[in-house]
């Protein structure tokens, strides 16, 4: 388990990696869109502890639908939001959540990833890393927009994107340029959530083992 325990040192390790062989305009743009997100008011309009969540249905990349309110008749349901296969801070926290997967169903839980991204790049993203928990696309980022958890990437940043080679709407479809917060939910089985993990720095992600700890609170 020690290789759980740091997730959020190689997170900082890497956005420290990646920032500092930038150019100083490019920087600034990226952390102008940090603080831009911070203060937009979407971390704290989000659903919180105590909250009911929306039910969703969404499909995985075999369209096979998943029902949220169906998941939690066989226990608590860990939601996880990620913005795509080209995100590293995106890869290295599903890669983290796989690897504490057997406690997770260990505790009875049952963990699900949400992406805005077409599915046959979600099946590309979940073969990469042997993902063996259900990934589910929300087409136009239409379940995460009920949440309240979704921005745009548009102007200066959306420019740096393209220079990065992410081309969003090939991963999103057409048109579709919006993408959700770093946004960890867990539900308990009346669909309240218990455990809500939201940051406008995608760089920053819930702890696996924060995660656990709550999961077997529940069984106390």
């Amino acid at each position: 388990m020690e290789n759980i325990a740091t997730i959020q040192e190689r997170l900082t390790e890497l956005k420290e990696s990646n920032f500092s062989q930038l150019p100083e305009d490019i920087r600034k743009i990226m952390v102008d869109d940090f603080e831009k997100l911070s203060t937009s008011g979407l971390v704290e309009a989000a659903p919180k502890v105590g909250d009911k969540i929306i039910d969703f249905t969404l499909p995985n990349h075999l369209g096979e639908e998943s029902k949220l309110s169906s998941l939690l008749e066989n226990g608590p349901v860990v939601i996880t939001f990620y913005r795509g296969g080209w995100c590293p801070y995106c890869n290295i926290e599903l890669r983290a959540y796989q690897d504490i997967l057997p406690e997770i169903k260990a505790a009875g839980a049952t963990l699900v990833a949400i992406t805005p991204e077409l599915p046959d790049e979600s099946l590309t993203t979940s073969e990469r890393h042997n993902l063996e928990f259900e990934v589910l696309t929300d087409a136009n980022s239409n379940y995460a927009k009920e949440l309240g958890i979704v921005y745009t990437v548009e102007g200066e940043i959306l420019e740096v994107y393209k220079e990065f080679g992410i081309d969003l709407e090939k991963h999103n479809g057409e048109g579709q340029f919006e993408i959700p917060l770093a946004t960890t939910f867990i539900i308990n089985v009346d669909g309240t959530i218990i455990y809500s993990f939201i940051d406008a720095d995608y760089t920053k992600r819930a702890e696996p083992t924060e995660i656990l700890k709550e999961l077997q609170s529940l069984k106390k």
